[in-house]
């Protein structure tokens, strides 16, 4: 996969997740305040899991090379070793900023209106996913 296909395809799934969070009526409003609202509901939903996202397969593409497909190729495994650490890298960097949001929100007061809630793991109810009762 080059990278090329890659910017192509994240890009193609941008504009469609874009498209169709659009159609739903969630981005806009009567004013300004509404308006800037439903963009950063837009990018808490949409553009952050996708980033998330991005630096997972990343650090698993990473991983494939360093492991499988760069077995006896020594310059696969190095290039397998760099993806896993920008991988690594970008999580750390993501999660940070995370909590400086969070430390600032609760600082000033901002109040947890648009924080996204952090992903939790129920094992006793089915194993689903879902925020903190």
């Amino acid at each position: 996969m080059t990278f090329r296909t890659l910017a192509l395809s994240l890009a193609l799934f941008l504009v469609s997740a874009g498209a169709v969070h659009a159609q739903s009526g969630e981005i806009g409003g009567n004013t300004v305040s509404q308006y800037l609202l439903s963009i950063i509901g837009f990018i808490n939903a949409v553009l952050v899991p996708v980033v998330f996202a991005v630096a997972f397969v990343t650090f698993i593409w990473g991983i494939f090379l360093y492991f499988i497909a760069g077995g006896a190729n020594e310059e696969k495994r190095d290039q397998g070793k760099q993806l896993a650490i920008w991988g690594i890298v970008g999580f750390f960097v993501m999660v940070s900023v995370w909590g400086l949001v969070n430390v600032l929100v609760g600082t000033f007061g901002f109040g947890n209106v648009n924080a996204p809630d952090l992903p939790t793991f129920n094992p006793g109810s089915g194993g689903s996913i879902g925020p903190t009762p």
